[in-house]
């Protein structure tokens, strides 16, 4: 639903080719993206533009909400779940690795303390988790990777089979990496041969927290994805330009942008 990086495509008060491109493609919200599997719908963050984003694609209803990292551009829509929250019987699951719980505890101060009367919050319940979950029909592992001070992970999401349903071969997968400058050997197990890479390619240039496009394109050989897809894109980075260039197996993801594996 978002694919852009911290600043948002278009960038406040950039004049550049690709800020005002018609293309819109080039237009990129802040990075979040919905899951769905089975009658399992959950969301990889909680950006500021979260709220367009559950307009623009009719988002109603969640089973529960993944946190990558504790950046502003990844939670500050956290609020927003509230309309959400209020519609189901019990608080709303939220999972981040025990790092980025702890931080987000820290700012958003409210977490597990009752609204005063006649007013709302968003009802959650935060668990900070280093082990797979299940939630539905969805098993959810995280991903340590690195990315500056951040207690960064990504998510690798899988469809749970039934227990009655015989399973023959691994069950297809999805792992989301949206701010990254290294994978450790332990994630690049983790993601070995998964059907779909979303990988952080921020740019050309080399950056000290994001890597940039020859490092995601090292780490899409590393891991063999079936299909790779690149986000958290800054606005040096045009759709069609960037698409034009990059090898086979390998795309530019989009706002919008619905894949089925």
């Amino acid at each position: 639903m978002g694919t852009g990086t911290s600043y948002g495509i278009p960038m406040v008060g950039c004049d550049c080719a690709v800020c005002r491109s018609k293309d819109p493609r080039d237009h990129r919200l802040r990075t979040s993206t919905l899951i769905r599997a089975g009658k399992t719908v959950v969301l990889l963050d909680t950006p500021p533009d979260f709220r367009q984003q559950c307009l623009t694609y009719g988002i109603r209803e969640l089973d529960a909400v993944f946190i990558s990292h504790a950046h502003a551009d990844h939670i500050f829509g956290f609020d927003d779940l509230r309309p959400l929250t209020r519609r189901r019987a019990e608080p709303l699951p939220v999972y981040a690795t025990p790092g980025t719980a702890s931080e987000m505890r820290k700012i958003f101060a409210y977490l597990g303390v009752p609204p005063l009367p006649g007013t709302s919050l968003a009802r959650v319940k935060l668990h900070g988790v280093d082990e797979p979950v299940q939630v539905g029909d969805l098993l959810a592992t995280p991903l340590p990777v690195r990315h500056g001070r951040a207690a960064m992970a990504g998510w690798k999401f899988q469809p749970v089979a039934p227990e009655a349903a015989p399973r023959r071969t691994e069950p297809p997968s999805a792992c989301i990496i949206s701010d990254c400058k290294a994978i450790p050997p332990e994630t690049i197990a983790l993601c070995k041969h998964t059907d779909l890479l979303v990988l952080d390619a921020l740019r050309d240039e080399p950056h000290p927290t994001h890597m940039n496009i020859a490092e995601a394109l090292a780490a899409i050989a590393a891991i063999g994805p079936r299909q790779a897809l690149l986000t958290h894109l800054c606005h040096a980075l045009g759709h069609a330009e960037l698409c034009a260039r990059l090898p086979s197996g390998v795309s530019v993801a989009y706002d919008g942008l619905s894949l089925a594996i």
